[in-house]
């Protein structure tokens, strides 16, 4: 069920939250735990601010992630520091908006996002390896339904994700790679899968280096 449009005071509360926006502009929707953040994101919003011509793109620390476990996951107040110092790009917003409208699932950011920000032009964006696991999330098709979607090709990801669920319900959908320039401007469904440099780096790894230095392995 699609939220109701919000009341006056909280319509404020959440323009206070939003990086700056406005009808018309093109803006990337790249979220997740970001625990931590590293060289790959940023690679991912360079990527997806050239190629899809984006004025800003917005990166959202998510509370947590539903598919994943809790355990060491780094305050969001953490996590969103770190997001920061990740690139010098100022079209990056960094922003933790979800926590404070109590959006636990994407579908429910999504639906906020357009009824709080109406005439902007959205993309969500993602890695291959998201695209593989996008038909385990919650109303999946909603997402797809209401934005278009940039994928970036990620390493060992690439056979999964173009060949799962998720990418099968796309087929017909798909976009060459050359329509990125102009995909926040297509009525969804609507998807492109982006090859090019890719990042071996990943949050789960990083984790895992910093537990095996602090127990002194």
């Amino acid at each position: 069920m699609a939220r109701a449009r919000p009341g006056r005071e909280n319509f404020r509360l959440t323009m206070a939250l939003l990086p700056p926006h406005a009808p018309g502009m093109r803006i990337g929707l790249f979220g997740g735990s970001f625990n931590p953040p590293h060289a790959g994101h940023a690679l991912v919003c360079a990527i997806a601010l050239r190629r899809l011509r984006l004025d800003s793109l917005w990166l959202m620390v998510s509370p947590g992630n539903p598919l994943k476990e809790a355990a060491g996951l780094a305050p969001l107040a953490e996590r969103m520091a770190a997001a920061r110092r990740l690139t010098r790009d100022s079209r990056v917003k960094v922003t933790g908006f979800e926590a404070k409208i109590g959006a636990r699932y994407s579908y429910q950011t999504v639906e906020h996002l357009l009824q709080a920000c109406p005439g902007v032009k959205f993309v969500w964006i993602m890695g291959a390896d998201n695209l593989a696991d996008f038909f385990r999330w919650r109303r999946w098709r909603d997402i797809a339904r209401k934005l278009p979607i940039l994928v970036i090709d990620r390493p060992g990801s690439t056979h999964r994700a173009t060949r799962g669920l998720a990418a099968a319900w796309f087929e017909r959908r798909r976009l060459p790679e050359k329509s990125a320039k102009n995909l926040a401007f297509r009525s969804p469904p609507a998807l492109i899968v982006l090859h090019g440099p890719r990042s071996t780096l990943s949050s789960t790894q990083l984790r895992a280096r910093q537990a095996a230095l602090r127990s002194g392995d």
